[in-house]
């Protein structure tokens, strides 16, 4: 498959037009085969290498059949590039999905080769930012 050549932005679009025509070989195809990811809030789900993003993608589009993945800002730096992005629809369960975050890309200009993934579940609970301070440093009020 020939590709766009050396463009970071161009493989960040590749990617998000096969995630929106739920393409789980495309999708794959925008990943090195020693792809890295650095989850650095989770440490623990980390991974290495494309077959891996195939499974997670597999499960993703079976467990959310409507899955809307869209880049809604990027930017790009040299070899890396900047995204932030927002995931919507309906689990298989019936709940809603809505992942909201920032995805750092490097790439080779063809395909990914590591990112830092900071994509996380919406929390939409009333609780405000007084209250989420205090639970991250653990004052009581």
């Amino acid at each position: 498959m020939a590709h766009d050549d050396r463009d970071p932005a161009e493989v960040l679009r590749r990617l998000e037009a096969a995630a929106a025509r739920h393409d789980l070989d495309a999708l794959v195809d925008c990943f090195a085969a020693d792809y890295r990811n650095e989850t650095p809030a989770h440490p623990a789900r980390g991974f290495r290498g494309r077959e891996q993003v195939r499974a997670n993608w597999r499960q993703i589009f079976a467990g959310v059949p409507d899955l809307h993945a869209r880049v809604v800002r990027s930017a790009v730096r040299g070899r890396e590039v900047w995204s932030e992005w927002e995931m919507t629809g309906s689990r298989s369960d019936g709940r809603p999905h809505l992942l909201r975050g920032v995805v750092i890309f490097e790439t080779d200009g063809e395909r990914m080769t590591s990112a830092r993934f900071y994509l996380e579940p919406v929390d939409e609970s009333p609780s405000g930012v007084d209250e989420a301070v205090r639970s991250v440093v653990g004052v009581t009020p």
